[in-house]
């Protein structure tokens, strides 16, 4: 039990000593933060603080148990019990246990999960007349989770079908003595700001608050942390502003660099020794953040010193990037019995996922995809098959059934049933059902075998255009605009970012397609290879050990001893949105957490061309690139890469003949 406080190194012993009043502990990337603030939880209780009256607070369940499971190591287990570690979302429902009542709840409040939401929502939604415009439950969950973070009353709410849906929604979740989570940060701090005496009452049970990732803090939080939070305010907050890239779901990092404004004079402490990477990996993270103002002033300095240089790579088009990054991955794992999970590739979104997956595939690299859909998965790629696999073979009821009535054209699912019904009778394809005009005639109303026989037509149209060997993105294209996919895709979407990702990946598959060579054979093997890409029932990737293929986002707070950081272009980082909404800075942010995920290999790509909605389009490289030490890192273009890979091929050729 315990810890040897002299194996810490003098920031991380300053950090665990500081346990009275506000403590402000900036730890940058790698440098042992979390083994900081598990000993210091662990020091308190050496200086006779009692278990019961310590809360360590953070955003996750994982970090949670995790923050948990290290402490339990280094006190009794009695003293791990009467602690309290938890989420903020589990504080505020231990807060509403006890005094809901004073807010007008029951103390029996339910909480209204996901699933619950949606099923309210959907409701609602046909209860207000939105079932035509054809909204989704995640979308109007999305609009009303904005407003309550955002403290905005559900009645400024701008659309006003969503207005009323949210409004009708509240008074039902009232009216069922539930809440969601939005609602335990709203009433929790509402409790704390009302009522004196509960304030008082949870102020003197924690007296020493510990709050964790402290940069991704909302405004809401901070308030629930200054009612909880009293004199002489033993609070310890952890962070780095430098790694605050949530604020577009509501992290205010103005609660980092203004913690003085909160809670005066706090002690502010340093961590700035990093274990994780080498010395001129460092050299390019801090040459980069510097150039926000904005921020807290700190250097990282690195244990491991020296270190190979990192290497920027100018590729001509994203299809040589991905080839590039998986042919070299394999080279290293192949020659240095180098482990797949020791390499990394992080990008900024997620349209320059495919041709990645696709390298990876070929070269036959295992991988897990995290933060990130993989494309074959994807709802509107499975539909843009499924319409390839009924134009080559309509018998097939699976892929038929799935776009049959997608978008909308008028065959419901009473119609459908009826359809499939008589296939099993008289044991056929649906598509086969639906050739048959008669029976067509004679069980559905005239508008519903009207919209059946043009969906024949449309089919059998494109199957003939097929067999007269029209290239098959030129049938795709005609596909698109008969069926409107497109548009409708794009009116189901929550967010223009998520209409741009959606219909950029539909023109992934016209781009795949006109690389195809003529004939049905050649779209059967493309067909074939799309399927088994998207079987994840036997062969999950995700759940298996391989290279890692992750958003910036979700990449940090780990790390990998290889990483290659691709798409360094101005329009994916900073992103083109950056601009406009003044995120700048934040962008610049996570291209530093990019950067310090490296242990010991770190190699940027960006390139001059991208296929973007099945057309080539020119990239310039990433402004933050200018921003790196010329003499920090190594530069090669990808003609001349190649020519070295050549001669490397060329000399080894030859030693073997020689041998020979």
């Amino acid at each position: 039990m315990g810890f040897n406080i002299n194996k810490l190194n003098p920031e991380q012993r300053a950090a665990v000593e500081a346990i009275h009043g506000p403590v402000l502990i900036l730890a940058g990337a790698g440098t042992g933060k979390t083994r900081a603030v598990t000993c210091r939880i662990a020091h308190m209780l050496d200086q006779d603080i009692r278990p019961e009256s310590i809360l360590a607070v953070t955003f996750t369940n994982k970090a949670a148990n995790e923050m948990r499971e290290r402490v339990g190591e280094m006190v009794t287990a009695k003293a791990a019990r009467a602690m309290t570690i938890c989420t903020f979302h589990s504080l505020c429902v231990r807060l509403l246990r006890q005094d809901i009542d004073k807010v007008g709840y029951k103390k029996s409040f339910s909480i209204a999960t996901g699933s619950d939401q949606s099923g309210l929502i959907s409701q609602l939604i046909v209860k207000k007349g939105g079932s035509k415009e054809k909204i989704k439950p995640a979308q109007v969950i999305s609009v009303i989770s904005q407003a309550k973070s955002k403290s905005i009353p559900l009645e400024e709410i701008e659309d006003e079908l969503f207005r009323s849906i949210a409004v009708a929604y509240q008074k039902e979740l009232r009216a069922r003595n539930a809440l969601d989570f939005d609602d335990l940060l709203i009433l929790a701090e509402k409790l704390l700001a009302e009522h004196s005496s509960v304030r008082a009452k949870f102020r003197e049970y924690f007296r020493y608050v510990t709050v964790d990732e402290f940069q991704d803090t909302s405004a809401q939080q901070m308030r629930l942390l200054q009612h909880l939070v009293s004199i002489p305010y033993n609070i310890c907050v952890v962070g780095d502003d430098d790694q605050s890239i949530y604020g577009w779901r509501g992290a205010e990092v103005t609660n980092i660099l203004q913690f003085e404004k909160f809670f005066e004079n706090p002690k502010v402490i340093r961590l700035e020794t990093n274990y994780r990477s080498s010395e001129s990996i460092l050299n390019l993270a801090n040459a980069t953040i510097k150039n926000n103002a904005d921020r807290r002033e700190k250097t990282l300095r690195a244990f491991k010193k020296g270190g190979e240089l990192p290497r920027l790579i100018s590729m001509p088009g994203d299809k040589e990037e991905a080839e590039f990054v998986a042919e070299e991955i394999k080279n290293r794992h192949l020659d240095y019995e180098t482990p797949w999970e020791r390499f990394a590739v992080l990008f900024r979104t997620n349209t320059q996922i495919r041709k990645m997956e696709e390298a990876m595939r070929e070269h036959e690299i295992p991988y897990r995809l995290i933060g990130a859909q993989s494309f074959y998965d994807r709802r509107e790629i499975k539909d843009m098959m499924a319409y390839l696999e009924v134009i080559m073979d309509a018998t097939a009821d699976v892929p038929l059934l799935r776009i049959m009535n997608t978008p909308p054209r008028g065959i419901g699912l009473n119609s459908t049933m009826l359809l499939i019904d008589q296939a099993r009778l008289r044991n056929s394809s649906t598509w086969e059902v639906m050739l048959d005009e008669v029976f067509v005639k004679e069980t559905f109303s005239k508008k519903v075998g009207n919209a059946i026989n043009d969906f024949v037509d449309f089919t059998l149209g494109l199957q003939e255009k097929l067999d007269q060997e029209v290239p098959a993105s030129d049938i795709y294209e005609e596909l698109l605009i008969a069926t409107g996919y497109v548009e409708w895709l794009k009116n189901n979407c929550k967010t223009e970012t998520e209409k741009h990702q959606r219909e950029e990946a539909i023109y992934e598959v016209k781009d795949s397609l006109s690389r195809l060579e003529l004939g049905l054979s050649k779209l059967r093997e493309y067909l074939d290879k799309a399927a088994l890409d998207s079987d994840k029932d036997d062969d999950d990737l995700d759940n298996k050990p391989g290279v890692t293929l992750i958003t910036l986002h979700a990449s940090k707070g780990l790390e990998y001893p290889n990483v290659y950081l691709v798409g360094l272009e101005n329009g994916f980082l900073p992103h083109k949105r950056s601009a406009e909404e003044g995120t700048t800075d934040e962008e610049r942010r996570l291209f530093y957490v990019g950067i310090t995920r490296a242990m010991d290999d770190l190699c940027m790509t960006y390139c001059a061309t991208r296929t973007k909605w099945g057309q080539l389009e020119s990239c310039e490289p990433s402004a933050f690139i200018a921003e790196l030490p010329e003499a920090g890192y190594i530069f090669t273009d990808h003609a001349e890469l190649m020519a070295e890979v050549a001669d490397e091929e060329d000399m080894a050729a030859l030693l073997r003949e020689m041998k020979s």
